[in-house]
């Protein structure tokens, strides 16, 4: 058997990887696929060498479905996901199975030895996903949270309680409103997609929640220099060609 996985968590995905393979040593992991992008560009040459796809729904460059949305895909489908409604729903459609995360050694062999008693009549049908993917679109919300690495721990931080995330050594991190510090293992572009709109990209270096505005004030020539209410050295501009827009934001925040 030949299986895709579609995750962005590294970890989450080596999980998987090493959870298939204790369920069946012989089954060939072709590729490990970690976004939308990636996934694109991987079906568009390997859209009949798949038996089965594991995917994650939540990228961190918009959603799984999308994929399937611009590349014609064949093999069914079990969807990893965290959101009972989400899975329910992917479940009544087109996929095979799903399993919530965290999953278990159990839900997976399950959707595998699925995938076998079912795997002639799947063959047989022709997928589509058109219904699954607006049904997605119409009740996909952000995440309220984000996975940050602290020694040998992963733990959330709800986006709540973070005052900004920002880009040093290109490494990303974040502070939260009661200044603690944490390392994230995402970009700050894939944090922006999935940051709720009290968010706003000041600029390369920094994405800042208004509710760790403190004040802002101009500064020559006719840019913006936010301050913030916990103690932050380094000095967030606004540039002249966003400060209209940034202002609008903050208006409405």
């Amino acid at each position: 058997m030949r299986i895709v996985i579609i995750e962005d968590e590294e970890l989450t995905a080596a999980d998987l990887v090493d959870t298939i393979y204790q369920i069946d040593p012989n089954i060939q992991i072709v590729s490990v696929l970690s976004s939308v992008k990636a996934g694109i560009k991987f079906f568009k040459k390997n859209t009949k060498a798949i038996d089965l796809i594991f995917s994650d729904i939540q990228l961190g460059d918009g959603l799984s479905f999308e994929i399937f949305d611009k590349i014609t895909i064949s093999s069914p489908v079990v969807f990893c996901t965290a959101f009972n409604e989400y899975a329910l729903q992917a479940f009544k459609t087109n996929s095979i199975d799903y399993v919530l995360k965290p999953f278990l050694k159990k839900s997976i062999s399950n959707a595998l030895n699925k995938y076998k008693s079912l795997q002639i009549s799947f063959l047989e049908k022709n997928l589509n996903y058109s219904a699954i993917i607006d049904f997605y679109r119409k009740v996909y919300q952000k995440p309220n949270t984000v996975l940050v690495y602290l020694k040998d721990k992963i733990f959330p931080v709800k986006f709540d309680d973070i005052a900004l995330f920002y880009i040093e050594t290109e490494i990303t991190y974040l502070i939260t409103l009661d200044n603690q510090q944490h390392t994230i293992n995402k970009t700050l572009d894939e944090i922006e997609k999935r940051s709720p709109d009290n968010f706003y990209r000041a600029n390369r270096q920094h994405l800042v929640s208004n509710k760790a505005i403190k004040d802002v004030s101009h500064y020559f020539p006719r840019k913006l220099s936010v301050s913030l209410k916990i103690p932050y050295q380094q000095k967030i501009i606004i540039s002249k060609e966003k400060s209209s827009d940034f202002l609008n934001w903050l208006s409405k925040s």
